[in-house]
């Protein structure tokens, strides 16, 4: 994918559970819509406020036609409603990203112990 959209969350702690079901729904609207789901991220450890989600698209006007799905999009729709509602979303900030190639999706490689 070309450009990740990198959404940081403000959440309200004592609501994560519900901002969790608000990801889930994501997990089927965002799809659908044209959205490459990389994930949503709740915390867990440390700073227990903040919440992440990562969508990719091949280009910025792909992003622009996802958008205008998903704002037709009724179960998006009433996601958004459900945010709204619930107010569990305190803030939202979205950045645009771009991977460095040779460095995505790396995976570990297990190395020998030395014994001396």
């Amino acid at each position: 994918m070309s450009i990740t959209c990198f959404i940081r969350y403000q959440i309200d702690p004592f609501q994560k559970e519900i901002f969790r079901e608000y990801a889930e729904h994501w997990g089927r609207i965002i799809p659908r819509c044209g959205g490459h789901l990389i994930g949503y991220f709740l915390p867990d450890e440390g700073t227990n406020d903040i919440a992440w989600g990562l969508i990719s698209f091949d280009s910025l006007a792909a992003y622009e036609a996802y958008r205008t799905r998903l704002k037709a999009d009724d179960e998006g729709k009433q996601n958004f409603d459900f945010a709204r509602k619930n107010k569990f979303i305190l803030r939202e900030e979205r950045t645009f990203l771009r991977g460095v190639p040779n460095t995505l999706a790396q995976a570990a490689h297990a190395q020998a112990a030395i014994v001396g």
